[in-house]
């Protein structure tokens, strides 16, 4: 059977142009996906460096507390001790000083009570700082995570682009959904929090 080599030049033609088309479909779903992908990091950014922000506003609200918290215990103590002395040395009734201790005794009950309750406000205060900080630290990661599993992806798109391997482009896609995944659930403060994976990553 005769091949006319023209028809294997047009066969080679054809195919060429097939592989050609195909590579420019993939370059070209390839960049979408990478500009969406971008553009959906730069939102998790801008909520992630606000989350960033409020993480330390709360440790510094906690550190001001706890040192307010020892502030007012000292000052309890102090209150507590001036009380003790001057119980131990008040005089008798009958003496004329005694109204003057009685009155001293009656302040620094007072001020003790006082500072007692305030440092107690001041430990619940720092307690909550705390919980706010972790509550917003849950958040972090998971933006964090999501960063991480973008950068993954965007990178096995370049490769992709450069291999021209639709199965590498699906393959990206794994990391992709779980990166979005994530990314949505720091958005959206959904309770999606792969606790193993943040551990080993911390």
């Amino acid at each position: 059977m005769d091949i006319d080599p023209k028809d294997l030049i047009e066969q080679a033609r054809s195919a060429t142009e097939l592989k050609e088309a195909s590579t420019a479909r993939l370059n070209a779903t390839v960049a979408i996906t990478v500009a969406a992908l971008a553009t959906f990091m730069g939102i998790c950014k801008v909520k992630d460096d606000n989350i960033t922000q409020a993480m330390q506003q709360a440790q510094s609200d906690k550190l001001d507390h706890w040192a307010y918290y020892q502030a007012r215990n000292l000052r309890q103590e102090i209150a507590e001790a001036t009380l003790t002395q001057i119980a131990l040395t008040r005089p008798a009734s009958t003496d004329p000083k005694a109204p003057d201790y009685e009155r001293a005794i009656v302040k620094y009950q007072a001020l003790a009570k006082e500072q007692a309750q305030k440092k107690d406000a001041m430990k619940a205060a720092a307690e909550q700082d705390q919980k706010n900080y972790d509550a917003l630290n849950y958040r972090d990661d998971q933006f964090d995570l999501s960063d991480a599993l973008l950068a993954i992806a965007i990178a096995m798109l370049a490769v992709t682009a450069l291999t021209g391997m639709w199965a590498l482009y699906w393959t990206a896609l794994v990391p992709t959904g779980f990166g979005v995944l994530m990314g949505v659930a720091g958005l959206a403060a959904l309770p999606i929090h792969p606790d193993a994976l943040i551990k080993l990553l911390s």
